[in-house]
């Protein structure tokens, strides 16, 4: 990854976590916290690409595992937003853009379901059975409908910052074409080929002009002596 990404999602990672560890989390909402972490991922991985998205998952999930109070093995949800940040960078648009919001919200749901299966198959598998006390069709629900409602507040900035950030590759890329198609063209106005040969086709004009005017002025001379 470059360092302007590096940097840019380190940071957004760091304040999304902050905010959902003091302050999304003691609202005590009904079944599920709003991830906003997850939201973060979604976001960079959307514009990242699936490399972008899965190195990023990993990172945001591995700083939410050690970040207290964790209460679950070391690892586990580094591996859920690794997996949902490759899987959000596959759906990239090759035009850099999104042209609807359909797109991102339908991933969004995804993304809060997937995460939530997740996460509760990899506890399972360590010997983690919250989930199974708590109601995971409620988890699924309560995640589902939070992260949903968090998302056009979250997830547009997130992309338009990333762009930004990237300096609009797009943009460079068109401006690139733009000036080598102008270098091209100038070329060939001005070039040496075409503007010689111009030159020659006016030169050989004026020597044949001036070879006529001394034809006719000869004869005229001829018909005075006449």
């Amino acid at each position: 990854m470059r360092l302007n990404r590096i940097l840019l999602s380190t940071v957004l990672v760091v304040v999304a976590l902050v905010v959902q560890v003091s302050v999304l989390a003691r609202l005590h909402l009904p079944g599920a916290v709003p991830d906003l972490l997850l939201l973060t991922v979604l976001g960079l991985a959307m514009v990242y690409g699936h490399l972008g998205g899965a190195l990023v998952g990993f990172g945001a999930g591995l700083l939410a595992d050690l970040a207290p109070p964790a209460d679950h093995a070391a690892g586990r949800y580094a591996l859920v937003l690794c997996v949902i940040g490759y899987c959000a960078g596959l759906i990239k648009p090759e035009t850099g853009q999104v042209k609807s919001a359909a797109g991102p919200m339908a991933v969004v749901v995804a993304a809060a379901l997937g995460s939530t299966l997740l996460y509760a198959g990899v506890g399972a598998l360590v010997g983690d059975t919250a989930a199974r006390h708590v109601g995971l069709p409620g988890l699924l629900i309560s995640a589902a409908v939070y992260d949903l409602l968090l998302a056009p507040f979250v997830v547009p900035g997130i992309m338009a910052l990333a762009r930004r950030a990237d300096n609009d590759p797009l943009a460079e890329t068109g401006s690139a074409a733009k000036q080598k198609t102008d270098i091209a063209s100038g070329w060939l106005s001005a070039g040496t080929g075409l503007r010689i040969g111009g030159q020659r086709g006016a030169l050989g004009g004026l020597k044949s002009k001036t070879r006529a005017r001394t034809t006719r002025v000869g004869r005229i001379k001829g018909v005075k002596r006449l």
